[in-house]
């Protein structure tokens, strides 16, 4: 019998992949599933952006394989656009990498900079990207602590206390997901410090900076920053472009340089006319993600009143895609919590324990539906309390 590689054998299914097939039971059997779940954003791109991808791909001459550093015009985009919003200046040719969506950027890092005998700091609760991507690479997954107390920022001064010396990179995520907290310039310049003092890759995951979020930040921002931090950035989020798989990797030369050399072996390049409706969606001003955020802002709001209906609570100020939120008193933990929701008024909220066991007290809930979604989901969660 042929068995699976060692790398796979720790390594689980995707949570929402196990748990889609059986919303698609539901579904067969008629309960019509509201799906509150999945960070997929349900609205479009900016007209003038599938505009650009009908156009080039009606020519003769784009559909050829591309080259693995991506088309010229949307390196520029990403650095013009790194500099409008963030105020980091990055050289197009040489500091920039689109990716085929940011989510193959984490494994990409991972399999170019770590081996068997290396550890990996990653976030509890955090993206389960982060820990798969890890454990494919051969390395040991380190968690570090993210708590309501500490207003889920790390303990970077504990953290240097702790045995670091295996360690090769960190992965951060700021505006976090899922717990939308936000990070200060302050504890952004400490976690730089951290990463020189203890010789570790500071690998910063920031696709949520433009959902709710009136001040964009990058890390690399920070001065001094490229000598030890790498960021991943996505237009799945704030272009609603989750489906085209349009993502960056921005940083210092030498890392793009090593990264390109893994990538290069797993991908023949982007679909050029995709490209070239990226570059529409970087050059988009500030009115397109204030109108996006003004229809964010009324869902989160039908989010809370659903929030407030099964008795849990939250923090009003959080930004991002979900609303994170403690359960209430009586249930073992968040699966409990999205079980009895699910079986009961077929509503899916994601259990905030798929993120890491700081999570099992929580849940979180996606912003990716319509207000009137959000109506039904509350009318149905009211009508099964009554039960």
């Amino acid at each position: 019998m042929i068995t699976v590689a060692k790398r796979l054998q720790g390594t689980q299914e995707y949570y929402f992949s196990r748990k889609l097939r059986e919303i698609d039971q539901l579904n067969a059997e008629g309960k019509a599933v509201i799906n509150l779940g999945i960070g997929s954003p349900d609205l479009p791109p900016h007209a003038s952006v599938i505009e650009a991808l009908n156009t080039q791909a009606h020519r003769p001459d784009t559909h050829a394989y591309q080259g693995y550093k991506g088309i010229p015009a949307l390196r520029k985009a990403i650095a013009d656009w790194y500099l409008r919003f963030y105020n980091v200046t990055l050289q197009p040719d040489t500091e920039v990498l689109p990716l085929i969506g940011s989510k193959e950027g984490i494994m990409h890092i991972c399999m170019t900079y770590l081996q068997e005998g290396d550890e990996a700091l990653v976030p509890n609760p955090g993206y389960p990207t982060y820990r798969s991507a890890v454990e494919l690479s051969g390395a040991r997954v380190v968690d570090y602590d993210l708590t309501e107390a500490h207003h889920w920022l790390p303990d970077l001064d504990a953290l240097g206390r702790s045995d670091l010396s295996k360690v090769k990179l960190m992965w951060v995520n700021y505006p976090h997901m899922p717990t939308g907290a936000r990070a200060d310039t302050a504890f952004f310049e400490k976690l730089v410090a951290f990463g020189k003092q203890h010789n570790i890759l500071i690998c910063h995951d920031n696709p949520y900076s433009f959902i709710l979020n009136d001040q964009p930040q990058s890390l690399l921002a920070v001065p001094g920053a490229k000598d030890v931090v790498l960021e991943l950035n996505s237009l799945s989020k704030s272009s609603n472009m989750a489906g085209w798989r349009v993502g960056m990797l921005v940083g210092k030369e030498e890392y793009i340089t090593e990264v390109l050399r893994f990538k290069s072996n797993m991908d023949s390049g982007m679909f050029q006319p995709v490209q070239a409706a990226a570059v529409k969606a970087l050059e988009l001003g500030k009115d397109w993600y204030d109108a996006l955020n003004t229809i964010y802002a009324g869902r989160r709001k039908k989010v809370m009143e659903l929030l407030d209906v099964l008795g849990c609570q939250y923090d009003p100020q959080q930004v991002g895609l979900f609303v994170w939120a403690k359960i209430p008193a009586g249930y073992a933990d968040g699966y409990a919590v999205s079980d009895e929701v699910l079986q009961k008024a077929f509503v899916f909220i994601t259990p905030g324990g798929i993120f890491g066991t700081n999570g099992n007290g929580y849940i979180r809930v996606s912003l990716c539906k319509d207000e009137k979604v959000f109506e039904e989901a509350i009318s149905r969660i009211k009508k099964a309390k009554q039960q």
